[in-house]
């Protein structure tokens, strides 16, 4: 994974259930710098709650693939005008 997304270190103070996954995470890996990761806490996650990774990430994979069929809909559709208005001018 190359998203830098992921090493940033996540504060544990922005919510209550934020709180308690940071610090949950912590005491499972314990790491040496004690820096909780995005990282750490999808690691956590898929070996402890796969099902709510699963559920997120059909979830996106759906959104994306949606968001292809719609962008290429969109080209065929703008080429479809741009051929259509050569061939008028040609004419």
């Amino acid at each position: 994974m190359n998203n830098p997304e992921l090493l940033k270190e996540v504060s544990p103070s922005d919510s209550e259930l934020k709180e308690i996954i940071v610090n949950y995470v912590g005491e499972k890996l314990n790491p040496e710098n004690n820096e909780i990761t995005v990282k750490h806490i999808i690691d956590i996650f898929a070996q402890q709650f796969p099902e709510f990774l699963l559920a997120l990430a059909e979830e996106n994979w759906i959104n994306g693939y949606t968001q292809a069929l719609k962008d290429t809909e969109f080209v065929h559709k703008k080429n479809d005008n741009t051929e259509l208005h050569n061939t008028k001018r040609e004419k």
